[in-house]
């Protein structure tokens, strides 16, 4: 496989062509800090996958019972990937590259043979209480062959591009009030350049697309009617920029529930998917009717089956069934349940 590094930093980059290989990946060159990555679509130019966030228990708390649905829809679905919106391993993340979480909280849990497709994964705040450079690492993809992961990066499916946002570090009280927990910012500091920069180049790089549909993955929530409610360091400066270019979807987990919130003054809408395992039953705030779509508190995934004109997204809970779905159209933009 040909693949065009950056300049900067040559060895990381060296042994993140080795990780990519095998996966069949392309590795864009572009102007933007974000690696570029592409994902092929099916032959008629069509995509499906799963959504689950907040997952790594070691089969405990019903993890088990919501792989084996995935399982089920994943392959009735006939999905391409799988997305994972972080908080990977709890509590604290992985130790290291050997440590037996990773075999057992996700090769040994996600087992249907549907599932044995590229995770595509971001960092939620227990991956960052852990070492961090294990997720990252390609040591993980020679243990498992679909392991994915990187703060940041940008994920071309031809129809859709997925921008996946590190947005841990955006979050002032694991800076400021961080109590028992230790965090491995290794990479992060100094913070404000961190996140400058982050800013800057998902701004270009959502400038420069030309996708017919755009989709935001962070693990942190923008609206939320859950615990963690509105993380507003995110509502002030990442909502902005998914406004002005049209993002479609700001998908996350972090509030361990599934969930729909909209937006009265734009198209973009909020889509929860964090019941990958321990939920949080009845912790449910008060939010906007006329925003708020849908809220479960409960265990679940959700799925997407996309194309040129339309998106449909369908939640499914811990037994596999249907709590809500809807479909937008592209042209239109009108949302239909």
């Amino acid at each position: 496989m040909a693949a065009f590094l950056p300049k900067k930093n040559t060895m990381h980059f060296h042994y993140l062509i080795i990780f990519l290989a095998s996966f069949g990946l392309c590795f864009l060159l572009c102007a933007a800090e974000f690696p570029y990555f592409k994902q092929s679509v099916k032959a008629d130019g069509s995509l499906s996958f799963l959504v689950i966030g907040d997952w790594g228990r070691k089969g405990f708390y019903n993890q088990t019972d919501v792989a084996n649905q995935m399982g089920e829809i994943g392959e009735k679905l006939k999905i391409d990937f799988v997305i994972s919106t972080g908080d990977n391993f709890y509590e604290d993340g992985l130790t290291g590259v050997n440590d037996p979480a990773f075999h057992d909280s996700f090769t040994n849990i996600y087992k249907a043979p549907s599932l044995q497709k590229t995770w595509y994964n971001v960092l939620g705040n227990h991956d960052y209480r852990g070492d961090v450079e294990a997720q990252l690492s390609p040591v993980l993809q020679e243990k498992d062959e679909r392991w994915f992961c990187l703060k940041s990066y940008v994920l071309d499916a031809d129809i859709v591009e997925f921008f996946f946002v590190d947005t841990t570090p955006f979050v002032d009280d694991y800076f400021t009030n961080p109590k028992e927990s230790t965090y491995d910012w290794k990479g992060v500091l100094p913070r404000e350049k961190y996140l400058n920069d982050l800013l800057k180049d998902l701004d270009l790089a959502l400038r420069r697309s030309s996708a017919k549909w755009k989709m935001v993955i962070g693990h942190h929530t923008i609206k939320s009617a859950g615990h963690h409610g509105s993380i507003t360091e995110l509502a002030d400066q990442l909502v902005p920029i998914l406004e002005e270019h049209s993002v479609d979807f700001y998908i996350n987990g972090h509030d361990h529930c599934l969930e729909r919130i909209g937006s009265i003054d734009s198209k973009l809408e909020f889509l929860t998917s964090g019941g990958g395992s321990k939920a949080w039953r009845g912790d449910l705030k008060g939010w906007n009717p006329v925003e708020l779509k849908f809220y479960y508190d409960g265990q679940g995934f959700i799925s997407v089956e996309l194309n040129q004109k339309e998106a449909e997204f369908v939640y499914y809970d811990v037994f596999g069934h249907v709590l809500h779905k809807f479909s937008v159209s592209k042209d239109s933009g009108v949302a239909k349940q």
